[in-house]
């Protein structure tokens, strides 16, 4: 059964507490994270975060032009986020849009945080995002993409960064929004954090919670935090072990 909907369903979660997708309320969709999937690049990561699917490049440190964008005591950051045509079920428009910036500069300080950019004053490091297929929670997917993506590259890390969503849907606190429930929920809570620092990097929020509904939220994405940084782990030993 599709759950990519155009109209509302009249519940989101059923009788028996699943969801459209048939996932329980607190419950993570599947991701499989793979490290250096691209040759011409200088680090690179691709994931399946449910049906969301993102590769992302990573090049630099770098000379960067023009030089008048150069920053003296560090390197400059640049992200660029992007969905395909074909990425969403109705064709979307190429090129940049509203979101699209909107986004690349959220996930650019969502990662900025976690590098020594310090290190490599004068230069880029820039982070190509491409959203192949899409299904509700690319912005957290893609900066969980890009840390391992920059760690692949050989960028000093203070940690890695992962990211999560939790949200408000029929009244209920769920984890990891799916594209039906971030576009027919009523609240939408996605974090960034340094699992090992147990530092937030990223913090917003659409709609509306209580107070205790906002701190279960907030819980819940931490907790799922940490298990997507053992999936990040284990995708970069995968390519680093002899």
């Amino acid at each position: 059964m599709s759950y990519l909907l155009k109209e509302k369903p009249k519940k989101l979660i059923n009788e028996n507490g699943l969801r459209l997708d048939g996932r329980k309320r607190l419950e993570l969709r599947p991701i499989k994270l793979k490290v250096g999937t691209l040759k011409n690049a200088n680090g690179s990561a691709y994931i399946e975060w449910g049906r969301n699917k993102i590769i992302v490049a990573v090049y630099g440190p770098r000379e960067i032009h023009p030089k008048h964008m150069a920053l003296p005591t560090e390197a400059r950051l640049r992200c660029r986020y992007s969905m395909a045509a074909f990425s969403t079920p109705e064709r979307k428009r190429p090129g940049p849009d509203r979101r699209s910036i909107e986004l690349s500069k959220v996930i650019k300080e969502a990662l900025k945080p976690a590098l020594f950019l310090e290190r490599f004053p004068k230069t880029a490091i820039d982070v190509f995002i491409e959203v192949l297929e899409s299904e509700g929670g690319t912005r957290v997917a893609s900066i969980t993409a890009a840390s391992i993506a920059l760690a692949d590259a050989g960028i000093p890390m203070r940690d890695l960064v992962a990211a999560c969503a939790a949200g408000k849907v029929d009244g209920q606190i769920v984890l990891d929004l799916n594209s039906a429930e971030d576009m027919y929920g009523e609240a939408d809570l996605p974090i960034a954090m340094m699992p090992r620092k147990k530092e937030i990097t990223l913090i917003q929020m659409d709609g509306k919670m209580s107070i205790d509904e906002f701190n279960e939220s907030l819980k819940i994405c931490i907790d799922a935090c940490d298990k997507i940084y053992e999936v990040q782990r284990k995708a970069l030993i995968e390519k680093f072990k002899v």
